[in-house]
């Protein structure tokens, strides 16, 4: 502890930076390439009613970031506060009621899913064509697989709040390297020819396989950690279910609001028939690259945000907060360009249908545009997360959901039938990266002034 305690205090901001960020980003890239391992080898069976089912649970899988976002990021963002103010035994009860409270709702989804799995379905916009397929392929990933799927993020989450970036990142990495070694396994002709349920069969595996590694990482490191998942810490304390709602409830709202809205776009989508829901299915999952490399960014250094915050040391939270940002831009705008010129390339790499390619090419060109501003919303709305100021992080999903990103597919795809709604993303990301940066200068002229109050007295 003492190793991250001096990073989080002295090491220099960059090194600082790298050394939280670079195994967060690298593992939220491994997660990238085992969702489009996914969407890659089930490609390869050049059945769009296999690639739908795939496109169609995904608003599921991504609701599981509702629970993940509810106790990890709560649970991380007051766990690297109470380090940065030295109460430690907050740490210990913190990490056990998150860790319990993810059981429970975890387990909650998988009863559920299961018990209303028909509606569930209909309401995902699959139909009688792709229904057994997009069965198959939740029982495994969802019914079964949302317990140990949700709890290895939000292990990773709490591993990560004491600074130990490169053992929380092994851990996701160990089960994302397992499912892409078991993707064609499980899902091509040569072996066991499972198809769409293959690919959730193999994921259910390597999930499991990564909450083993977590368990066993906290046993060997007993003694050196402030993490504990001991029943008898476990209580539903007012003060600390405050703290963790405070951060999470927005951030999981915001990962609620995204489900909606990409059901929403699948809907609407699959007016269009089942190869433009493919198409839309790849494109959001090659979208994801600079997607979760942003993410990841942002993710890495909100325990050096929480702890600088909680000990106001402002100066150091400022700096790692720009160099972070100048970090974002440079990589969004190389990522912009590369997918706009070779957008065909990148979708043909999943799928040789031609009406797929043609579809995918035209919405990779339009979800691009939105990547630069992407990148800066997801570094803002991670700094108030870190802080603890759930506020402004449930304004900002709200506002990007709600107010612009639904609206957008709705006017876009009746002003232009389909390809509109490739952009509304950028829409919506343009507007609130504006708002973003001036909500962040205000923010920090309040914090001086706070410091010059204290200083003073």
């Amino acid at each position: 502890m003492n190793n991250n305690i001096d990073l989080f205090e002295n090491k220099p901001v960059p090194r600082a930076i790298a050394t939280l960020a670079i195994p967060t980003i690298l593992s939220s890239l491994v997660m990238v390439i085992y969702n489009l391992a996914d969407t890659y080898f089930v490609g390869m069976l050049n059945d769009p009613i296999q690639n739908a089912a795939v496109t169609f649970v995904a608003p599921v899988l991504l609701a599981f970031n509702a629970v993940n976002n509810l106790f990890g990021v709560g649970s991380s963002s007051l766990m690297s506060r109470s380090l940065g103010l030295k109460d430690y035994k907050m740490v210990k009860k913190t990490s056990a009621i998150g860790f319990y409270c993810t059981l429970f709702f975890a387990t909650l989804i998988s009863v559920v899913c299961f018990v209303f799995y028909k509606p569930l379905i209909a309401m995902l916009g699959s139909d009688t064509s792709t229904f057994q397929a997009t069965y198959d392929y939740m029982l495994w990933t969802v019914m079964l697989g949302a317990v140990p799927a949700i709890l290895n993020v939000v292990l990773a989450y709490m591993v990560r709040s004491e600074g130990a970036s490169l053992h929380a990142s092994i851990g996701t990495m160990s089960g994302c390297f397992l499912n892409i070694i078991l993707d064609p396994i499980f899902i091509l002709p040569q072996g066991l020819n499972m198809g769409a349920a293959g690919a959730g069969c193999a994921t259910f595996i390597s999930n499991c396989v990564a909450c083993i590694y977590f368990f066993v990482l906290l046993k060997v490191k007993k003694g050196n950690t402030f993490i504990s998942l001991s029943p008898k810490l476990f209580s539903l304390d007012h003060k600390v279910l405050t703290s963790i709602f405070a951060v999470g409830v927005p951030a999981s709202i915001q990962n609620l609001l995204n489900v909606t809205g990409m059901t929403i776009l699948n809907n609407l989508a699959s007016g269009f028939g089942t190869s433009a829901v493919a198409a839309i299915g790849i494109t959001y999952k090659v979208n994801m690259v600079p997607t979760q490399i942003a993410m990841g960014l942002s993710q890495g250094i909100m325990p050096l945000v929480s702890y600088c915050y909680a000990s106001r040391n402002i100066e150091r939270m400022k700096k790692t907060i720009i160099t972070s940002a100048k970090i974002s831009a440079a990589f969004a705008f190389c990522a912009t360009l590369l997918y706009y010129m070779k957008s065909e390339f990148f979708i043909s790499l999943f799928m040789s249908n031609q009406e797929i390619v043609s579809y995918g090419s035209a919405f990779l060109k339009g979800y691009c545009l939105g990547i630069p501003f992407l990148t800066l919303d997801f570094l803002c709305v991670g700094v108030y997360q870190a802080i603890g100021n759930g506020k402004l992080s449930l304004f900002f999903a709200i506002a990007r959901k709600i107010i612009l990103e639904i609206p957008a597919l709705f006017i876009l795809n009746a002003l232009f039938p389909l390809y509109g709604l490739a952009y509304a993303q950028f829409v919506a990301e343009f507007i609130l990266a504006i708002g973003a940066g001036v909500v962040m200068i205000r923010l920090f002229k309040s914090l001086y002034k706070e410091k010059e109050v204290e200083i003073s007295q």
